[in-house]
């Protein structure tokens, strides 16, 4: 079979520095999907990029070919003029970037955004192209199409977001589309329903895939053929059946053993409730204008435990760790109480006067969900690490800078690193560094808002190990926010669903995955991709979970828009449902 796509050999570097894209090959067939699988900095984006040769300035192509097939006609695509490039940029080859906050102009309407690939390459009338685009609107699945039309990025949510490019990039029917972590930013409901939209496009138009992830469980669920990369070098390719289930090569070995599953329990453990509350959250709400984000939330986090509260995004669990921790007040009528010791009185984080609520704000920390932006480029690591015992006017200087070596020496870095600043550091270690900065106060209650979302699968099963040595070794608390059942599963010792500012369903992890009842559960755990070819992805279970509340079964749905009460389904199970 002739390949739609050959890439021979290429070596990418930048300046007189080793290549960082060593001798890489990999063909693409008509129709099929080919995964690109590595970590970050393996130089998969890097390749796919220099396919439509829009790699930054500093970068050459050394050698090699990238060879587009374009009706019987081969094309070497690392050799032609920038004028016939543009002829195929968009039109025959199209791409998928990461994130469609950064790609889509934040000054232009989205319809004038994605009408411009059929202009530019169709000649079509605005209104023949508005027409298309309005087709390809509705086929991705955006609701309303005229008003997205209309809309401005920043009007639509991540997953509506990553439709819109998605239409960008298939309305023109390219032969091959470039997907460059196409799933990375959304939630695993969105996740599923977005690879399904992507095969749905494959199987009627016949284009061929190229999917850039670091998701074994992603590649089980859509590629044909799998190419493993490891610091700019092919490691192990070929068929998904052989790759996934026979590896060879120690690196891919490692890729499925930091790949986060969701275990499964056979016989679920009986607890009893634990008395030593550290944290509790009564009835609390939280409304902006008229959006209610958190809607009558009651829960406990036990001292030493582990509470995580998992959902998509806008189901109000960032919002609740905010006002956990006093950044946010919640509406009258809701109350978050707070216990040193098991021998305190408990206060009322929402009534503290200025100076408790500083009292209060060293023995509670927050880790953030992207530690490049929590952390300042412009500090080194020794200031940013000591600047919370500066502002608490906690030790002498030299007190403090000893605190920071010991920080860095729990987190597992080395003190010489003290008087790097952070974009000298992986995206790993940033969040380490994040990690270490909230323990500089030595706090009793962390406050974790998706700490491992934005990392590699290997690197985010170190931070959860930290954060479990942590825990165990310092007898923190932890509040964990998550919308990945397969992290929560593994470190949490309770988790409450919350969809749309309520929770749905809360048990322990071992309960709750067992015998999960709550149909919006369901499609979480459904959604999770696992690194095995024989169980994909259920899009029915899906669909019908993380669709609207009326179209649940009749035990789960909303009556008049009230949502049936929290209900105790059998012991440390709550489920929200009128049976």
């Amino acid at each position: 079979m002739q390949s739609l796509l050959s890439v021979k050999d290429l070596s990418i570097g930048f300046g007189k520095n080793e290549p960082t894209v060593d001798q890489v090959s990999f063909t693409v067939n008509a129709g099929e999907t080919l995964a690109l699988v590595g970590e970050s900095g393996s130089g998969k984006t890097l390749s796919c990029r220099a396919i439509l040769r829009i790699l930054p300035s500093s970068a050459q192509i050394r050698s090699g070919q990238i060879v587009l097939n374009c009706r019987g006609n081969d094309i070497d695509l690392a050799n032609l003029s920038e004028r016939k490039l543009r002829g195929i940029r968009g039109d025959r080859v199209s791409m998928i970037f990461q994130e469609p906050m950064r790609s889509l102009s934040p000054l232009h309407r989205i319809g004038d955004q994605v009408s411009e690939v059929l202009k530019l390459h169709r000649d079509c009338s605005a209104s023949d192209a508005k027409r298309q685009v309005l087709a390809e609107f509705e086929y991705v699945g955006l609701n309303d199409p005229e008003r997205i039309y209309r809309a401005y990025p920043f009007e639509l949510s991540g997953g509506m977001q990553q439709r819109a490019m998605i239409a960008m990039a298939t309305v023109a029917k390219p032969e091959l589309l470039i997907a460059d972590e196409p799933t990375t930013a959304l939630d695993m409901t969105t996740q599923a329903q977005v690879l399904g939209l992507l095969k749905n496009l494959q199987a009627e138009s016949g284009m061929a895939l190229i999917l850039v992830t670091h998701d074994l469980g992603v590649v089980a669920n859509m590629a044909d053929q799998v190419v493993v990369m490891n610091k700019g070098r092919v490691m192990e390719s070929g068929s998904a059946d052989l790759v996934l289930g026979s590896p060879a090569h120690p690196y891919t070995k490692k890729l499925f053993t930091a790949a986060p599953v969701i275990p499964e329990f056979a016989q679920p453990a009986v607890q009893t409730e634990a008395a030593d509350i550290i944290l509790s959250l009564r009835e609390v709400s939280k409304t902006y204008g008229s959006i209610q984000a958190v809607n009558g939330i009651s829960l406990n986090v036990p001292r030493g435990k582990v509470m995580a509260i998992v959902g998509e995004s806008g189901s109000g669990k960032s919002t609740c760790a905010r006002i956990a921790l006093g950044a946010e007040s919640a509406d009258p009528g809701g109350h978050v109480f707070f216990r040193e010791s098991p021998e305190a009185d408990a206060i009322d984080i929402q009534s503290l006067n200025p100076v408790q609520r500083c009292d209060f704000q060293r023995k509670a920390q927050m880790v953030f969900q992207d530690p490049h932006s929590s952390l300042s480029p412009r500090m080194q690591i020794v200031d940013a690490l000591t600047e919370p015992l500066d502002i608490h006017s906690i030790g002498t200087a030299a007190e403090r800078r000893d605190r920071a070596i010991e920080l860095l020496e729990q987190v597992g870095l080395d003190p010489s690193m003290l008087r790097r600043y952070p974009h000298a550091f992986s995206g790993g270690q940033r969040q380490r560094l994040s990690i270490a900065r909230a323990l500089a106060l030595r706090p009793l209650l962390l406050v974790c808002d998706e700490p491992t979302s934005a990392l590699d699968v290997s690197v985010q099963a170190q931070i959860l190990d930290l954060l479990e040595d942590i825990r165990d070794r310092l007898q923190l608390s932890y509040l964990f926010i998550s919308h990945d059942l397969a992290v929560v599963a593994r470190i949490a010792d309770e988790v409450a669903v919350m969809r749309r500012g309520r929770i749905v369903e809360q048990a322990p992890p071992e309960l709750l995955l067992a015998n999960p009842r709550h149909p919006y559960t369901q499609a979480l755990i459904a959604a999770h991709p696992e690194p095995d070819i024989h169980r994909p992805i259920d899009l029915d279970t899906v669909a019908r979970g993380a669709g609207e509340p009326d179209t649940w079964p009749d035990a789960f749905r909303y009556t008049d828009g009230a949502a049936p009460p929290l209900k105790k389904y059998e012991a440390n199970h709550l489920v929200r449902t009128h049976a």
